[in-house]
């Protein structure tokens, strides 16, 4: 329904698989024995959430900062599966929490997700997975879900114990973007093209490309021009989808769009407590 009205989606969904045995063997722990500094949080706990995920998430493309009232926690109810929050404690101050998906009534022991898992530094992140591993441990699991980027703290303490990351792109393009207006766009993102061509003096065969870019001539698509300015896709991606570009700017489009992301800025990812 959105795209009738000129949206454009572009953020895929992912998440973190993570087996038990991998943080077991990572961590060096018996994970029959209590994680030391967990607890169950309550509402108190709040205002302490609140900031760990600004600090660690409200700069991230499409994520929204939380205000001093946010509370998106499904309470637990009759027949109605509410959220599990975990906190970890250090000197007396939470360091981290975990909030995890909750479990309807007569539901088999099948699964365990985590929606978000924030922690201060990389000590309180591993804590906390070795938690959540003892959660699974007890009920005979196997391996967990964590919905968190690869790319931020949890993502990268995740991927040092051994896990995988697992993405998918929904038909629909998931989650909306903005109303794209291409000829503004192209021009505020002019310098940033400019550098990734090397191209700093006048240049006919730019000039001619960037226009026929900013006109639609190349890559027509909108949805495709979202996903190679995000890095989603390289050029070669477009050429996979039916988009052939002229040879005269094979060049340049592999210098614009090399995709595979950058280094220098996080991953988009649109949490899942704060969705619509």
């Amino acid at each position: 329904m959105y795209e009738q009205f000129g949206f454009v989606g572009a953020v895929a969904e992912g998440h973190l698989v993570i087996p038990v045995r991998s943080v077991e063997q990572a961590a060096g722990d018996d994970l029959g024995t209590a994680v030391p500094g967990i607890r169950s949080g309550s509402p108190a706990d709040l205002p302490a959430m609140i900031r760990m995920y600004n600090t660690a998430h409200a700069q991230r493309p499409w994520t929204h900062a939380r205000h001093t009232g946010w509370n998106r926690l499904i309470p637990q109810a009759t027949w109605k599966p509410g959220s599990q929050t975990l906190i970890l404690q250090t000197d007396g101050a939470a360091a981290g929490y975990a909030v995890l998906q909750g479990r309807a009534f007569g539901d088999p022991l099948s699964s365990l997700t985590v929606d978000e898992l924030v922690a201060e530094n990389a000590a309180a992140a591993r804590r906390l997975l070795m938690a959540i591993a003892r959660l699974c441990w007890k009920r005979r699991l196997s391996e967990f879900t964590v919905r968190e980027p690869a790319d931020g703290l949890t993502g990268r303490v995740a991927r040092h114990m051994g896990c995988t990351y697992q993405q998918r792109y929904p038909p629909s393009g998931g989650m909306m973007a903005a109303v794209l207006n291409r000829s503004s766009l192209l021009r505020k993102l002019e310098p940033e093209l400019r550098r990734r061509a090397a191209v700093q003096q006048p240049d006919q065969v730019y000039d001619k490309a960037f226009d026929a870019l900013r006109r639609g001539d190349l890559f027509p698509d909108d949805k495709a021009l979202i996903r190679l300015l995000l890095g989603y896709w390289a050029t070669d991606d477009a050429y996979v989808h039916g988009m052939p570009v002229p040879e005269r700017y094979r060049d340049l489009c592999n210098a614009w769009f090399p995709g595979g992301g950058t280094q220098s800025l996080p991953t988009p990812y649109a949490h899942r407590l704060d969705r619509y």
